[in-house]
């Protein structure tokens, strides 16, 4: 790619590797990289590689590659450009961690080497250039074609790589990238491992209102019997009901034991059965009618004199409907 920027100036050797500072690796003594430079060149390849893949954006570009980790390798004609240099094209690679498929479709965990970018001047292809920068980047990594991971190859690329490498048959892959078959079978177990199945590491957290609604329930559920105070035991019914028995008293609680009404609250007398209105119940137990409650009041059989006696005082208060008082001595 012919520029006006003096590429041997600065890149002195015929191949630079650059890394994420935009600094050659093997810099001469005594040599400074302009580094606005070497951005504007690498911008300007990333662009002419997206129009030859017909990519609508680069995935090569200065800012790109200072915030990963990966190589550059740069290609020079030291001749061409008016003797200023030309840039022939650049090889971008790095270490990615994919879960791919295996023959058996199997599912593996590995991070190998990866063809992230290739780009050779369009009228300087099939002149030995692309050749030249690959096996260079293999001497450098110190590794095999067929143990590497190609990001989207570009058909002139699937055809390079079954020309000068043998490689053919690639195994079938849910992402983008390609691998062949040697790719499982020539890697070592250190490099390979097998994605182990999800394990539930706790109780994981319902996301749906739904779920979230039943655990709570089910929390409420287990809960209920250590937060609420135990049912009173089973009393059997009386066999007939006194007006002083302990039933008929809960029904109207004391109106000065009861909680203060909230403000604008209904003041008014709360309505008491007719029955228990008849009855001063709030006296004092000292008369006789009071003490015949006292001894029936948690007796489950009533004294029927002591009844009859309660009832023959309160017939001029109240009657009940079906019944007499009935004297009778005791045997």
């Amino acid at each position: 790619m012919e520029t006006t920027v003096d590429v041997n100036h600065i890149f002195p050797e015929r191949i630079t590797v650059l890394d994420q500072n935009l600094i050659a690796v093997t810099k001469s003594l005594g040599r400074s990289d302009p580094q606005s430079l070497i951005a504007a060149l690498i911008d300007e390849l990333g662009r002419a590689s997206a129009k030859a893949q017909y990519l609508t954006a680069p995935i090569t570009s200065a800012s790109k590659l200072q915030t990963n980790k990966h190589h550059l390798y740069l290609l020079k004609d030291r001749e061409s450009n008016g003797g200023m240099g030309l840039a022939v094209g650049f090889l971008k690679v790095g270490y990615k961690k994919l879960f791919l498929l295996d023959q058996r479709g199997a599912h593996v965990e590995t991070e190998p080497l990866c063809v992230l970018d290739f780009f050779v001047t369009e009228h300087l292809q099939r002149h030995g250039y692309g050749l030249e920068l690959f096996n260079f980047m293999l001497q450098h990594k110190k590794v095999e074609p067929v143990l590497m991971a190609y990001d989207r190859p570009s058909p002139k690329f699937l055809s390079f790589l079954e020309k000068h490498y043998c490689l053919k048959n690639s195994v079938p892959q849910v992402n983008n990238f390609v691998v062949f078959d040697g790719f499982f079978t020539n890697r070592s177990a250190a490099h390979l491992r097998k994605v182990p199945p999800k394990k539930l590491d706790g109780e994981i957290k319902p996301n749906s209102l739904t779920q979230r609604r039943a655990v709570r329930e089910e929390q409420r559920a287990l809960l209920w019997p250590l937060c609420c105070p135990a049912a009173p035991p089973f009393s059997p019914p009386l066999s007939v009901s006194s007006p002083c028995s302990p039933s008929r008293a809960r029904q109207c609680p004391n109106p000065a034991l009861a909680p203060a009404a909230a403000p604008g609250g209904y003041r008014g007398p709360a309505p008491n059965p007719p029955l228990i209105d008849s009855l001063d119940y709030r006296v004092k137990r000292t008369s006789q009618q009071g003490l015949v409650a006292r001894g029936n009041l948690y007796s489950r059989y009533i004294n029927t004199r002591g009844f009859g006696l309660l009832l023959e005082t309160q017939q001029n208060t109240f009657k009940l409907p079906g019944l007499t008082p009935v004297l009778r001595e005791r045997d």
